[in-house]
């Protein structure tokens, strides 16, 4: 299966690994920005964000000397001294990517930062506070272009950030509610970025909040497939494409009467053909009947 993460994810989650495996060790000199480019075959700009995670992190550190450097970490330290949110979550989300939110707990970020587990409880308020930080985490991936004018296509690239981030991290939708939002920084900025669409429309308050959760919530929804079509996939060796058609020979007669033989359908062509349909209907809410014309 391709990678969905973006190229500067995937350089970040090699280098990460390197440093766990021991390939790179605590002083040791990191690849340059050339280096990664070279190496990634990136532009200049992709491996300086790939460095400049890394760095935010804590997993890298700059020196006078020798410039990048793996940080020479002190969490082993049973007291926690050395360590901040930043890498509790970094961590975390390393747990979740592997295994899912089934596989997190407060006990298994603890072993993953080589810390007592109640080092943990005193710096974060359970469970609950570290997957709302963990979420927040993701949607703060966000590289946003610049707002369009046009309040649909607003609405659908404001659509596709969010899928790509439940792409990213399938252990993300039930983490995000309609009716409780989170007020998080990543969050807050996802939804103050979306709700630009309604610039210059003449539109109630209650309006514009039911339009923006509908459209959450439509994206939420369908990425809630995203993670469970993933086990199918590995549990059966096929793409959803690759099952119907195997199932096309069986069922032939039933599956006839709703699709063309040659018909494709996995999770992004109904994503796709939902949200479209999603904007048409809301075409009656966010454009007066008088000045209503077709939207790109």
């Amino acid at each position: 299966m391709t990678d969905p993460r973006p190229p500067y994810l995937r350089i970040v989650a090699e280098i990460e690994r390197r440093i766990a495996a021991g390939e790179l060790r605590p002083g040791d000199p990191v690849p340059t920005t050339r280096a990664v480019a070279r190496e990634w075959g990136v532009a200049i700009a992709t491996a300086t964000k790939a460095l400049a995670t890394l760095k935010n992190s804590g997993a890298i550190e700059s020196t006078s000397r020798v410039g990048a450097v793996v940080t020479a970490r002190r969490l082993p330290s049973r007291t926690g001294e050395g360590l901040d949110r930043d890498q509790v979550v970094h961590a975390a989300m390393r747990i979740a990517d592997n295994g899912g939110l089934a596989a997190l707990s407060l006990r298994a970020v603890a072993a993953e930062l080589g810390v007592a587990t109640m080092t943990l409880r005193r710096n974060l308020d359970g469970e609950a506070e570290l997957t709302q930080l963990l979420a927040d985490a993701a949607f703060a991936e966000i590289d946003y272009p610049e707002p369009s004018p046009v309040w649909r296509s607003q609405l659908r690239v404001a659509a596709l950030l969010q899928w790509g981030v439940y792409q990213r991290h399938p252990w993300v939708p039930p983490l995000v509610s309609i009716t409780r939002p989170a007020t998080l920084p990543a969050m807050i900025a996802y939804g103050l970025w979306t709700l630009r669409a309604f610039d210059g429309l003449e539109l109630d308050p209650s309006t514009r909040l039911h339009v923006y959760a509908t459209l959450v919530n439509y994206v939420r929804g369908t990425a809630m497939n995203i993670e469970s079509e993933a086990r199918a996939e590995m549990d059966t060796g096929m793409t959803s494409r690759q099952w119907g058609t195997a199932r096309l020979a069986v069922d032939r007669p039933l599956i006839t009467q709703l699709t063309e033989p040659d018909t494709e359908v996995d999770l992004e062509s109904l994503f796709a053909f939902g949200l479209e349909r999603l904007l048409d209907g809301l075409t009656v809410v966010m454009t007066p009947r008088k000045t209503r014309r077709p939207q790109t």
